[in-house]
């Protein structure tokens, strides 16, 4: 059902830069340096890890949180970065005669790893550079901030980046960047490499919840967490998707970097609904929107609009205040569940309504994009409710320590 529609195509690749560090150790401390370094925004007080908390699983309490500018936000829920430097680059395999897409970062796959051949560096420097989210204006601020901020870090990490400093006030203040200098584009790499070999590290990727132990005959799971994960592997199709296979010998990562529309509302939360995007209406086409720029693939969008990247499930709890799916729609795990299960036998609900109002009158918003819907793995599962709470337990076992 997560399947596009599309010609015999080959993918074509941009080949991954060189890079040259003194060591992993330094190119991964940089990393970390600057993951919380607040130089890296606009107003100078966020940091990548004010959306993507490490006590929350690297992911956002609020499904919108405010961006640097006041009263600017992004158009999704910052997702959760924990196991991302693991997805591959975007690319497209055939099943049963059609094209199913994989990799990439980002909920729709913009960040599709080409310049370096690596997504997370991709990714890494979207909401540095973002408008709505950190909001520096130009490469040559980001470049001119982090040599400013980690100079020496930068240095040990790649020597003679940060050789020539922009002067980072004057830099910055300029509206538009001048054509990008060797050392500008030297450092921004260097700043998105670091930040996904932070990423990619032990201490974002870290194999290390309960479930872990389980497998590794280290620890037990409770008689219910068994249960769900029965089921979870079983009656409720959850694996299909987010798969309990071993990444390199080291654990399941809980997804396929596959995409997909599950038919989940939209979320009048957002603030991007409340504007209007080229005098229409903002609709989140998911990753539509990044095949249809692309003459390899625009002839796939259609059959994927609405379709977003299936998440891991690791660290989906932390009994900290949380939002789920793309869209942040979704406050509970239970909820998630109730609407996998339910999602086409409960009737529709009139108008916009949240989800506690939709679990107590029993019914769901309409889908946000309902023709490409996955109509194969969810809708009816046929779960009771207690099988639902077995589910649930299972997922919270999945937290890192």
């Amino acid at each position: 059902m997560r399947r596009a529609v599309l010609p015999a195509l080959c993918l074509l690749l941009s080949a991954p830069v060189a890079f040259a560090v003194e060591g992993a150790d330094k190119i991964e401390a940089l990393g970390q340096a600057l993951f919380f370094d607040t130089a890296l925004s606009g107003n100078g007080t966020q940091s990548c890890a004010s959306c993507h908390d490490p006590a929350n699983g690297f992911a956002s309490a609020t499904a919108f949180p405010e961006g640097a500018v006041q009263g600017h936000f992004g158009n999704r829920k910052p997702p959760s970065l924990a196991y991302q430097a693991i997805s591959p680059v975007l690319h497209h395999r055939i099943e049963d005669g059609e094209a199913l897409f994989v990799g990439g970062n980002m909920a729709d796959g913009r960040a599709r790893g080409g310049s370096f051949g690596d997504p997370a560096a991709d990714q890494a420097l979207m909401p540095i550079l973002n408008p709505d989210e950190m909001g520096l204006p130009h490469a040559a601020c980001l470049a001119a901030r982090a040599c400013a901020s980690q100079g020496a870090a930068m240095q040990m990490a790649s020597p003679g980046v940060c050789a020539m400093p922009l002067d980072a006030a004057a830099t910055c203040a300029a509206a538009e960047q001048a054509e990008a200098s060797s050392e500008t584009l030297a450092a921004v790499a260097v700043v998105q490499r670091a930040l996904s070999a932070y990423e990619a590290s032990s201490h974002v990727v870290r194999f290390s919840s309960r479930y872990d132990d389980y497998v590794a005959g280290q620890g037990d799971l409770t008689a219910d967490e068994k249960a769900g994960l029965a089921l979870f592997d079983g009656k409720a199709q959850c694996s299909a998707c987010h798969v309990l296979t071993a990444h390199a010998g080291r654990g399941a990562v809980l997804t396929d970097f596959t995409y997909d529309n599950l038919g989940v509302p939209r979320n009048p939360e957002n603030p991007r609904y409340r504007a209007t995007v080229n005098g229409t209406a903002w609709v989140d086409r998911g990753l539509a929107a990044t095949l249809e720029g692309d003459p390899l693939y625009a002839a796939a969008a259609a059959s994927v609009e609405g379709a977003v990247k299936v998440p891991t499930l690791r660290n989906v709890w932390t009994g900290q205040p949380r939002a789920y799916m793309h869209n942040g729609w979704f406050k509970t795990l239970e909820g998630v569940v109730r609407f996998y299960n339910t999602r086409d036998v409960w009737p529709r609900c009139a108008g916009d309504v949240t989800e506690a109002q939709a679990m107590a009158a029993r019914c769901w918003p309409a889908p946000e994009i309902e023709a490409t819907m996955n109509r194969d793995e969810l809708g009816n599962l046929k779960l009771t409710e207690a099988e639902e709470a077995q589910i649930v337990a299972f997922l919270k076992t999945l937290t890192d320590r």
